[in-house]
């Protein structure tokens, strides 16, 4: 919209950058700026009609609680994600919505953050393809989209003031990707900085993250919004370029804006800025149409919850289950799903599906028959000895015991992080037990982050990673058990062997208000691939009722650095099928440390029994790089790339190497370079090899010839000390120009 900032005093301007209450922004009448309404999500709309609360404290509206972004995220599937996004904003517009918080976007850096349920991967490449495919099928419904938590924001131990002291190139490779995607291609109307400190400034007046970086690197045109409660500082985050404080602080921060500008302290510039961005928003207001379309969507977040859950594993093809079997469902979560996380996302669902109703609905048309026992109490009542005796006779008259179990609502949540990987005590035992006296034993998780599967997972025959996949799981758990669905997911973490084995575990969660990413890039599989650490099931790890063959793989390389790479995949199996192209690079030699493989590209193709297709992947500049932290700015390195298909992050089938000019890389050379740079700049390093030969006695030049290796051992030390050492066979002079020529020579790609 279009309005008149002048016509507004500083008072108004001031009160336009924080909420009027826990949900709303305020408005002015007479200046035609209306009020909006904000609300949490991505995985479901929570509209509170009566009080407000930030933690799913207070009931909220009904609505589809569509899968989490922890399931999402394994079906590797953009147009499943933008799915959810066209769903979710449809059912904003129903309640009056302007804004969805949504989606989060953080990396899985340690398997113990609470909230990881609501984030997408371990890696930024597919967290933001998925979030922006998200972002930008949300907003083609007039809602806007919160991409969320800028940045940093892994753990929820002292979350509110814990310092995330990271490196800027790992900021750039693993903690900023995610979000720049999202803002270069789908423009979200508003980015959510986080609760926590980077290197010790607070996200919510850092002007290097949400200027200079946000602002001016990415090109974001929308407003930033704090997280509830999360603004240290009100004047500093007009400064730095947070534009909007929610909730609401009754008028308090805006009196300190206001006196800000009066005294200088504040630039009027900065508030008229933040002023246009948030009146801005008001272009996704509407009222609420009440269009709730409460079964397609249902019937939508069956179909997405089935094509995310990941078959881990399927001994002797004990899935699918086969008509007139006998079969044992065990668990508490059969009949009381675990379907959401805990916290700000917490949905009021408009029904739930419970997987012992849905597999006795499926059941009668295959034959099957089922009979149930609790097995164990997620809660630990009950008498845990007489529950697993149940179960176990139960299973010894079944074919097949399917056993439902996972983490519960107290076992992780926002707010804090886990301890530990283990499921509980109680249901390890029953799964013991059970595998013990069962013919064939299933184990269906329900949870939002990994879970050890140690001590268990050899007795079992088969394994379901469900995740927590919203109100439909029940139904999709069932489908997938009977082969209705064919399972398609694959995992977006790491399933460590030990807690210990994960990068991060001697850093997480940090101490005195620190926590340090001493992993550095080396997060999730980039770690275990590059040290050679064993892994229960890899990154990208999942089966299939069918199997899938690469037939070849075929790269072009087209203009500098981009590679377009043709992968032909075929369906070999007897079933119809879904199956995910992986495409990894495993980088050149560069000056820098990196991982062994990063995963640049995937497509997730359908395919019927005998079909035979070829996906074209187009790998960019950005795909071979790394953050050059001298020049701050992406650097492709000159050599072979090995482009590699695999079926997870630990296995290639098939590699093709490219090779590449990379970026010519002409550094500044100062009296603080090291020797070797000096000698090594391609136009510097000749003349400084002549100036000092022509200033040697014929004995010294021989005794550099018979010695080549000499030069290696200085080759770590500044300039300005060398000098010390050759006392004068370089003229001040000389240096100087050098280092001019070196100035002068400095250019890229």
């Amino acid at each position: 919209m279009t309005f008149d900032l002048s016509s507004l005093t500083l008072e108004q301007k001031a009160s336009l950058l924080s909420g009027a209450d826990f949900w709303s922004t305020k408005s002015l009448p007479d200046a035609g700026i209306p009020s909006i309404v904000l609300t949490d999500g991505p995985h479901g709309v929570r509209r509170q009609a009566g009080e407000a609360d930030h933690l799913g404290i207070n009931d909220s509206l009904p609505s589809t609680c569509f899968p989490l972004a922890v399931a999402v995220g394994s079906s590797w599937d953009p147009q499943l994600a933008a799915t959810v996004g066209a769903a979710v904003g449809r059912e904003a517009r129903a309640f009056g919505v302007s804004v969805v918080l949504g989606p989060g976007v953080n990396i899985k850096r340690s398997p113990l953050c609470g909230r990881n349920f609501e984030y997408y991967s371990e890696d930024p490449y597919l967290s933001g393809v998925l979030g922006a495919a998200h972002v930008s099928a949300l907003q083609k419904t007039g809602v806007g989209a919160s991409v969320k938590h800028f940045a940093a924001n892994n753990q929820e131990h002292e979350r509110m003031r814990v310092s995330a002291d990271v490196d800027h190139r790992t900021l750039r490779e693993i903690y900023f990707p995610a979000f720049e995607r999202v803002v270069r291609e789908a423009e979200p109307a508003t980015v959510m900085c986080a609760y926590n400190k980077i290197n010790g400034v607070y996200a919510s007046h850092n002007r290097w993250l949400l200027t200079d970086v946000l602002r001016t690197d990415w090109g974001f045109e929308g407003a930033v919004v704090s997280d509830w409660g999360a603004v240290s500082d009100r004047v500093a985050g007009v400064a730095a370029g947070m534009d909007l404080e929610m909730p609401g602080s009754g008028g308090a921060t805006d009196r300190q804006v206001v006196d800000a500008v009066r005294s200088g302290l504040l630039d009027e510039r900065l508030v008229d800025e933040s002023v246009r961005r948030v009146v801005a928003l008001t272009e996704f207001a509407s009222e609420p149409t009440g269009d709730l379309d409460v079964d397609g969507h249902h019937a939508l977040a069956r179909q997405v919850a089935a094509d995310s859950i990941v078959l881990l594993k399927n001994g002797d093809a004990t899935l699918p289950i086969r008509p007139d079997t006998r079969v044992a469902v065990i668990g508490a979560f059969a009949t009381a799903p675990r379907f959401q996380g805990g916290g700000s996302s917490h949905i009021n669902p408009t029904r739930v599906d419970a997987a012992l109703d849905a597999i006795r609905d499926q059941s009668w048309a295959e034959g099957v028959t089922v009979e149930h026992a609790t097995g164990f109490m997620v809660d630990d009542s009950g008498d845990a000895a007489a529950l697993r005796a149940e179960a176990v006779a139960v299973a010894a008259r079944a074919d097949v015991a399917v056993l439902f179990v996972g983490l519960g609502d107290r076992d992780e949540s926002e707010g804090f992080d886990r301890e530990t990987l283990a499921l509980p005590t109680a249901q390890v035992e029953l799964i013991h037990a059970v595998a013990e006296t069962a013919a064939k034993t299933v184990v269906v998780l329900s949870n939002g982050g990994v879970v050890s599967l140690e001590g268990w997972h050899d007795e079992v025959d088969a394994i379901l990673e469900g995740w927590l996949l919203g109100q439909a799981t029940g139904s999709a758990v069932s489908d997938v058990l009977f082969g209705h669905v064919n399972p398609s997911g694959h995992l977006a973490e790491s399933i460590p062997l030990r807690l210990e084995d994960n990068p991060s575990w001697a850093n997480f969660p940090g101490e005195q208000g620190h926590v340090r990413y001493g992993e550095g890039v080396f997060v999730g599989y980039r770690y275990y691939t590059s040290a050679g650490v064993p892994v229960r099931y890899p990154f990208g790890h999942g089966l299939s009722y069918t199997d899938f063959s690469t037939q070849s793989i075929v790269a072009r390389v087209v203009g500098v650095a981009d590679v377009e790479v043709d992968v032909t995949v075929t369906n070999t199996g007897d079933r119809a099928g879904k199956h995910v192209v992986q495409l990894y690079v495993a980088p050149a030699i560069a000056p820098v440390r990196r991982p062994m493989r990063e995963l640049r590209a995937f497509a997730k193709v359908d395919l019927q029994p005998g079909e035979t297709a070829t996906v074209t992947l187009t790998l960019d500049h950005r795909a071979f790089a790394y953050w050059d932290i001298e020049l701050d700015r992406w650097v492709v390195a000159a050599g072979e790339h090995l482009i590699q298909v695999g079926t997870d992050s630990a296995t290639i089938t098939h590699q093709v190497a490219v090779s590449l000019a990379g970026d010519t890389i002409v550094r500044e050379l100062t009296l603080s370079s090291t020797v070797g740079e000096w000698f090594g700049h391609p136009e510097v390093g000749p003349l400084l090899m002549q100036g000092m030969s022509a200033g040697m006695s014929e004995e010294q030049a021989q005794q550099a010839a018979d010695n080549p290796d000499q030069l290696k051992m200085v080759e770590s030390m500044p300039m300005q000390q060398f000098l010390a050492f050759v006392q004068g066979a370089i003229p001040e002079e000389a240096l100087e120009q050098m280092m001019q020529l070196s100035r002068s020579s400095m250019g890229s790609r």
